[in-house]
């Protein structure tokens, strides 16, 4: 059977993880467009399956996403001669699958709320011109 909300969940999930993406591209990170949108599809499919299939226990797939992601990011992660790079990076590969969990919930408003919020920060927010 074919489930028009589900559809819809996954396609919402992974053009606000493009919206992120698209920053993270525009500045040449290593994570970019691709795989941010695929984070966001990954994390809603699992989280509307999840929920699907295991009505009375969805939160354990929700535990499991946020450590999976926590792994892919700390992949991203290095350290440079004298600094860390790819915090953000790792960060903002968290925040889009808390995104599309949110938008995989239903919760529309928040998840694109969200999503804008974390763009907002990525596009605007530089630690070199605050300083």
């Amino acid at each position: 059977m074919f489930d028009v909300e589900f559809i819809f969940r996954i396609f919402l999930a992974a053009l606000l993880g493009g919206l992120i993406g698209f920053d993270r591209e525009k500045h040449h990170k290593p994570a970019g467009l691709r795989t941010h949108i695929l984070v966001a599809i990954g994390a809603a499919v699992f989280t509307v399956i999840s929920v699907k299939a295991f009505p009375d226990d969805p939160a354990r797939i929700a535990a499991n996403i946020v450590v999976g992601i926590g792994f892919l990011g700390a992949g991203t992660i290095w350290r440079a001669q004298n600094h860390v790079q790819g915090l953000t990076t790792a960060a903002s590969l968290w925040a889009t699958a808390g995104v599309a969990f949110a938008i995989a919930l239903g919760f529309y408003w928040e998840g694109l709320a969200v999503a804008l919020l974390v763009f907002l920060v990525l596009e605007f927010v530089k630690v070199d011109e605050l300083v």
